[in-house]
């Protein structure tokens, strides 16, 4: 059984249905473990994604937080040249996200 983050991904997955905004997106204790996570080394990354996540962390579908957790894999400088339009993703489920944090 897994634990941790991927596995709160997961199950959240699971329990909802394509795009449909998932029952735990309020999660207090898990919103503050995405938002420590979007802590990077790159200020830019930092202040996009804190500003993403103030806007819209409430109310991340399951599809939106699996693929946000697929984006803060990618190093700082991959993930800020999606962010500044310097690339697309190579995996296209992403590409949502990816504009998503373009327009934070």
């Amino acid at each position: 059984m897994e634990t941790g983050h991927a596995a709160h991904v997961e199950r959240r997955a699971a329990a909802t249905a394509g795009d449909a905004p998932a029952s735990d997106a309020c999660d207090p204790v898990y919103l503050s473990r995405l938002r420590w996570r979007c802590r990077r080394g790159m200020l830019e990354n930092d202040l996009v994604l804190a500003r993403f996540l103030d806007a819209r962390g409430a109310t991340l579908a399951a599809g939106e937080l699996a693929a946000l957790d697929r984006a803060l894999d990618l190093p700082d400088g991959q993930l800020w040249d999606l962010i500044a339009r310097r690339a697309e993703p190579d995996d296209p489920a992403m590409q949502p996200i990816i504009d998503a944090l373009r327009e934070a």
